[in-house]
């Protein structure tokens, strides 16, 4: 039988895995540090996701696409009693994070090189206090937007792992992604918009720490959305 053909084009990753030639203390980086930092989707994933930490933690905390892992490491290394699980599958952004992981002696974070779908799937129902998806590509020609990772598949993936009352955090300068986002948070009956006025959605999240990407952005006069929608 042949099998069905796949509806959502996000089951697949589309991106660069790989840019520039890496130096060798990035390739040691990837080769010693990744594994023990690394999630093993082969294994069944723990109820409590505290036991995937060396120190005790009290909250989880999901990025995905951690790009050159700026917020990630400003998070973990400013809250240490929340466990951050990023995922980033190009490689030159892993060895970057794994370097200030090392360098700084950050202890609460564990990384996936590949689909973040994937942690999704593997990751237990209501197991996640936050999710964060920050400057994900926006796909910006229209023939690609179902690239898109925000989805109606994909919210619902968000949905399972999400505790009740947890948040999903979404920043991009592209507009017509926000409004794709409100309109797909819209129509999730998971999902409620948590922004009261214009400020809420236009000041940067508390305690953000300004990217190379947002900078960019400024400079080509585009300015950013920041939206938080919780989980009901």
């Amino acid at each position: 039988m042949t099998e069905p053909r796949r509806a959502r084009a996000t089951e697949a990753f589309f991106g660069r895995r790989k840019g520039k030639p890496l130096r060798e203390r990035q390739a040691a980086h990837l080769e010693n540090l990744l594994p023990a930092l690394k999630l093993d989707l082969t294994e069944a994933a723990p109820q409590d996701l505290a036991s995937l930490f060396s120190e005790p933690v009290k909250r989880i905390r999901l990025e995905i696409g951690f790009g050159g892992g700026e917020h990630l490491i400003h998070r973990a290394a400013e809250d240490s009693s929340t466990g951050f699980i990023g995922v980033e599958p190009f490689v030159n952004s892993m060895a970057k994070l794994l370097g200030q992981i090392e360098a700084r002696g950050i202890s609460n974070v564990r990384l996936y090189d590949d689909d973040a779908t994937q942690v999704l799937d593997w990751l237990p129902a209501a197991s996640v206090d936050q999710i964060d998806l920050l400057y994900p590509d926006p796909w910006p020609k229209r023939k690609h937007w179902k690239r898109r990772f925000v989805s109606k598949v994909n919210l619902d993936r968000f949905a399972r792992i999400l505790k009740l009352g947890g948040l999903f955090c979404f920043a991009s300068d592209i507009d017509s992604y926000v409004n794709w986002t409100l309109i797909h948070c819209r129509d999730h009956a998971a999902f409620e918009w948590t922004a009261e006025k214009a400020a809420d959605w236009l000041t940067p999240f508390a305690g953000w720490p300004s990217t190379r990407y947002e900078a960019k952005a400024r400079r080509e006069g585009r300015s950013s959305a920041y939206l938080t929608f919780r989980r009901v």
